[in-house]
């Protein structure tokens, strides 16, 4: 499983605006929507956005210690799923594979 922290823009300094979960493997990812204030499944927006060679300096792969730590930032509290919740909502989402 990777993790991912985002940026607004190159600016680093300006902190974290968001964080993806992703299997690349299994071509699963979720991610912290923001509007819904919730974790939510969207393989395609995380690959549209971390294949765009423009967002290259905008998110950087990080440890799973990291992604709990930034995760409180990022959601306003929520917490970053365990890595069993994360497979569960890997598998609703992604229907049968």
């Amino acid at each position: 499983m990777s993790y991912y922290v985002i940026y607004r823009n190159d600016d680093v300094q300006g902190g974290p605006a968001g964080i993806f979960v992703m299997d690349a493997g299994l071509g699963q990812a979720i991610l912290w929507d923001h509007r819904a204030r919730a974790w939510a499944y969207d393989p395609g927006l995380v690959v549209r956005f971390l294949d765009d060679y423009r967002n290259a300096d905008r998110y950087k792969n990080v440890s799973r210690a990291d992604a709990v730590a930034v995760a409180a930032a990022v959601t306003g509290g929520a917490e970053l799923p365990d890595e069993t919740s994360i497979r569960a909502m890997f598998k609703d989402g992604g229907g049968d594979r």
